[in-house]
């Protein structure tokens, strides 16, 4: 190892600067980069719940659960798939609560923030597979952002390489680089391949694949979630196994290569097995209307606004076709109640004579010949502040959240 920087044609710096001191309180860039990549992912989330009907702001209600569920998650699986530095020999039990020292793991992010979107989902009425494909996204590119912290960190990297994009990293103590006799940041010897900026690459094409594809087959159900979800464990496979940081093994194999693996198949599966439309939401409670050219709800009680008052928050939200909701948002002219038994997963509703009918944007019912796949005849759903959202279909959903942390390089994402 050479203290002195090496000259190369080509190569990536790394800061040698990671936490910055505001007096007593530490500034990390980990944080910071964690952050923001929350906010890039509520701004879009926010964006796409009101091109279906949710009230804005919804999206920092549904963040105040996912954000520390998340978090929480996260540790969780940090800890369970690192107990050694905890309760092994030598490991202190109390570090599990130091989350400033690093070790996060991105799958209890994505489990824990979907619990957390899952309670704020129910508390709000708002069916959590809605949540999930507009969360679809946004979550990829905040996980993009969030890998930028890696980088002021000096960690995640792979094996030496030759490549002009080789990454210099330096040897890091407590957030600063550590300098040489002359003052200058030391670096290892050699280049490395920047694991963390292929993820950050590859996330951001997932984020794309999915608006794409998303806007193309309009998808439903949770499917564009499952979507990110095969996206986003189908490149960790590849860029997991070219890490060289000290991880878990199992026959050899690095413990997240198995767990994308694994989540890879069960996203699949839901993707091939669940169908139905997309669904769209009218909401409860409060006489919205709307008109927008960009597909983008603006939320807003006319007869409030009329009379200078302010609109009030839904209570709920009903389950319609986007026929039902492009009529609703031209007229401000929700469709009827539907009456009988409802099934949210066809769109049909069973009356008391057992003939089953779909409700179109005329308020009539008439016989069900539609196809729910392709979303033609789909029934509006009643719901209430209490209602089981029978509606709802598994999916994930999490912000890959952080806590202000400058860890160790092995520790920072498990």
């Amino acid at each position: 190892m050479s203290l002195a920087s090496p000259t190369y044609l080509a190569a990536i710096p790394s800061p040698s600067t990671a936490v910055w001191h505001l007096g007593p309180i530490p500034l990390r860039a980990y944080a910071l980069c964690i952050i923001a990549g929350i906010v890039v992912a509520c701004w879009v989330t926010d964006r796409r719940l009101r091109q279906r009907g949710v009230a804005p702001g919804a999206v920092l209600d549904i963040a105040l659960w996912a954000v520390p569920a998340g978090i929480i998650g996260a540790r969780i699986y940090h800890v369970i798939t690192s107990p050694a530095a905890y309760f092994g020999t030598g490991g202190d039990p109390i570090k599990v609560f130091y989350i400033h020292e690093g070790g996060l793991g991105i799958w209890g992010a994505v489990a824990g923030g979907a619990v957390g979107a899952w309670l704020a989902a129910r508390q709000l009425g708002i069916p959590f597979a809605v949540v999930a494909d507009a969360l679809a996204p946004g979550l990829p590119l905040a996980q993009a952002v969030g890998r930028l912290g890696n980088w002021f960190n000096n960690e995640l990297y792979g094996s030496r390489t030759d490549l002009p994009w080789g990454l210099e990293i330096h040897r890091m103590d407590g957030g600063q680089a550590l300098r040489d006799e002359a003052g200058r940041p030391i670096l290892e010897e050699g280049l490395y391949h920047p694991t963390f900026a292929y993820e950050a690459l590859w996330n951001v094409g997932v984020a794309a694949l999915v608006f794409f594809l998303d806007r193309k087959l309009r998808l439903g159900r949770g499917r564009a979630f499952a979507l990110y979800v095969m996206g986003y464990t189908a490149g960790r496979f590849w860029i997991e196994m070219m890490r060289t940081d000290e991880a878990n093994t199992i026959l050899g194999v690095r413990l997240n290569v198995w767990t994308a693996a694994l989540v890879f198949l069960g996203a699949l599966a839901y993707f091939l097995l669940v169908r139905g439309p997309r669904q769209y939401l009218i909401p409860i409670g409060a006489s919205v209307a709307t008109s927008t050219a960009a597909s983008d709800v603006s939320q807003v009680d006319l007869s409030a606004r009329q009379a200078g008052e302010q609109p009030v928050a839904p209570e709920g939200y009903r389950v319609v076709s986007e026929e039902q909701f492009r009529h609703w948002q031209e007229t401000g002219e929700a469709p009827p109640e539907p009456t009988g038994t409802d099934d949210p997963a066809t769109g049909t509703t069973t009356d008391a004579s057992g003939t089953s009918t779909t409700t179109g944007t005329s308020g009539t019912g008439t016989a069900s010949t539609g196809d729910a796949a392709t979303g033609e005849s789909v029934t509006a759903a009643g719901r209430s502040d209490d209602a089981a959202t029978a509606e709802e279909r598994p999916g994930d959903a999490a912000t890959d959240g952080g806590a202000a942390a400058s860890a160790r390089p092995a520790e920072r994402d498990s």
